[in-house]
């Protein structure tokens, strides 16, 4: 059949699976969006207030669902909007495909109004680009963005397509379902065989004080019932990271928290103390492993990871397997009898009770709202962040049952994230309560976009944790900087409750503990967007903490401050 270059698109759309998409339209576009209007029943656009609200919303609709998200933008400043999206996606290893349109073949490279190289600005933050000049290879093109975007490690796409190939005709043939099937994802490149099997199973056998290291690997995998698994099996103390969060039940036993700068004692201590790491799906981030040099000074690594560029990288394995993690943890668990570590798990336990997670219950604290959403909500929550303190607290202090329930930009640190993947998140998932928590520099960042949660009546619920600084930087200043708060304080008049009513939200505020309860209650069961402001002292901080450049094994926190001021 003869179809016009916008409707050979949507009909790649529709071919992928694709029932939603986020974006922003422009003038490059709009052949586009004049053939998504006549697909309006089959794709549900969300318009965003800002196109990077667009890309978070897709990166979001990503996480908690597996699936490709799409985003739509504009030529010029509607793409580079997204730039910051595709980024927080491309360093968590998120599918999203991005499509964007450009100027016309005839101006391309001519300084033309709203043009951009948006596929050159893009290529280190994109697992591909694609510039399509020609009708005849978009259909392909396409197929293709989407097929590396879900495969291997999942990562973002860019699709730029100039504007005269969207006007165009060509011919367009469907692709059959069993193409489809063929298609779906890029065919695997074993990198093991059986004695490396083996070789892995016989480390674990032979390990007296094993401990498992969990990463964003084990949700993109959907490996979490094999991961559990193992860790009954072989009887395991268990910590995960900001991107791993949920793949382990967070009241299982085996269960220390999370690791690294902000991670517990307990994991911390532990992994320091093994003699063997058992890496899966984690890429050993600096803010994991704090000084390299003294990361897990008594173990072996045995590295488990679907991208062979991770192997050695950051740290230096033992031993590795590289491959889908449910893959070869099905076949490793084959291999494993099952094991006591009592001695080893004692031990862990002891250190779990020496080293709780405390906050003052006398006042109102972020912890306090977060250790009382946990209460107030079931396995279908998704809770959503941006950045920074209320980040950290909520990893630490919201206990997670199941993957893909904590949606957070881990590697790139994305402030102004979490309310554009709420909506994302809500839109996929509308049966589940969604909550996004923000601190109120990352509010300020994207807070327009409560406006998207209006406009579509999307009922998610936005705590901001209002201290009126920004209290990462600031807790920097004061361990670090010898209290000169540069540019930190945001101390002035901006009324969060009246915006946020502004922009056609509900809008509550806590300034006790003894309210919270009620109000988190009226939030989550009013059915409408709502925000909850929550008002904190300035200089709570968040603990444990590691200091840069030191061991994980000298994670401190407020006791230790205070004994060391005795000293």
């Amino acid at each position: 059949m003869i179809l016009t270059g916008a409707q050979i698109l949507i009909e790649c759309l529709k071919e992928q699976g694709v029932d939603t998409i986020f974006g922003y339209p422009g003038g490059t576009i709009l052949d586009v969006y004049d053939e998504l209007y006549r697909h309006q029943d089959e794709i549900h656009h969300y318009l965003t207030s800002h196109e990077q609200g667009a890309a978070h919303a897709a990166d979001g609709y990503a996480r908690a669902t597996g699936k490709v998200g799409v985003c739509f933008a504009t030529s010029g400043p509607g793409a580079t909007n997204l730039v910051t999206g595709i980024a927080t996606a491309y360093m968590d290893s998120i599918p999203m495909v991005a499509v964007t349109c450009n100027v016309t073949l005839p101006l391309l490279g001519k300084d033309t109004f709203q043009e951009v190289d948006i596929a050159g600005i893009t290529m280190p933050i994109t697992k591909h680009g694609y510039i399509v000049k020609d009708i005849s290879i978009l259909a392909e093109t396409v197929r293709k963005a989407f097929q590396i975007a879900r495969s291997g490690r999942p990562g973002p796409v860019i699709v730029d397509i100039t504007k005269n190939v969207t006007s165009a005709k060509a011919e367009f043939t469907p692709m059959t379902e069993e193409e489809k099937k063929k298609r779906w994802k890029l065919p695997r490149k074993t990198a093991y065989t059986e004695e490396d099997l083996e070789t892995a199973a016989e480390m674990i056998r032979s390990a007296k004080r094993p401990f498992i290291y969990v990463g964003g690997g084990a949700v993109s995998s959907g490996a979490a019932g094999k991961v559990r698994e193992l860790v009954e099996k072989i009887d395991a103390p268990v910590c995960d990271t900001l991107m791993g969060k949920g793949v382990i039940n967070g009241y299982d036993r085996h269960y220390t928290g999370m690791i690294g700068m902000h991670g517990t004692k307990t994991s911390n201590l532990g992994v320091s103390q093994c003699d063997l790491l058992v890496a899966l799906g984690a890429r050993f981030s600096d803010r994991v492993t704090g000084n390299a040099k003294k990361f897990a000074p008594h173990a072996k690594i045995l590295h488990i990871d679907i991208d062979a560029a991770e192997i050695n990288k950051n740290m230096r394995a033992t031993f590795s397997l590289v491959g889908d993690l449910g893959e070869i943890l099905e076949e490793l668990n084959k291999r494993i009898e099952p094991a006591e570590h009592a001695e080893w798990m004692a031990h862990i336990e002891e250190m779990k009770e020496k080293f709780p997670l405390l906050y003052d219950e006398s006042v109102l604290t972020c912890p306090m709202i977060i250790r009382k959403l946990s209460e107030l909500t079931g396995e279908d929550t998704i809770i959503t962040t941006d950045v920074g303190q209320h980040q950290m607290w909520a990893a630490q202090f919201y206990t997670y049952t199941q993957p893909r329930s904590f949606l957070s930009s881990g590697g790139l640190g994305t402030m102004g994230y979490g309310l554009g993947a709420a909506i994302g998140a809500k839109v996929a998932c509308p049966e589940k309560t969604v909550i996004n928590i923000a601190g109120d520099g990352c509010f300020r960042m994207n807070m327009n976009e409560l406006a998207t949660a209006s406009r579509y009546g999307i009922p998610v619920v936005e705590v901001v944790i209002n201290n009126e600084v920004l209290g990462m930087v600031r807790q920097w200043q004061t361990l670090f900087y010898g209290k000169r708060y540069s540019q930190t304080i945001l101390t002035d008049r901006v009324d969060y409750c009246k915006v946020a009513e502004g922009l056609g939200c509900r809008a509550f505020r806590i300034t006790k503990p003894e309210e919270a309860e009620q109000i988190l209650r009226e939030a989550l069961s009013c059915g409408e967007p709502a925000l909850v402001e929550c008002v904190i002292d300035q200089d709570d901080k968040v603990f444990p903490m590691v200091a840069p450049g030191t061991s994980i094994e000298e994670a401190f926190d407020e006791r230790d401050l205070k004994e060391r001021s005795k000293e």
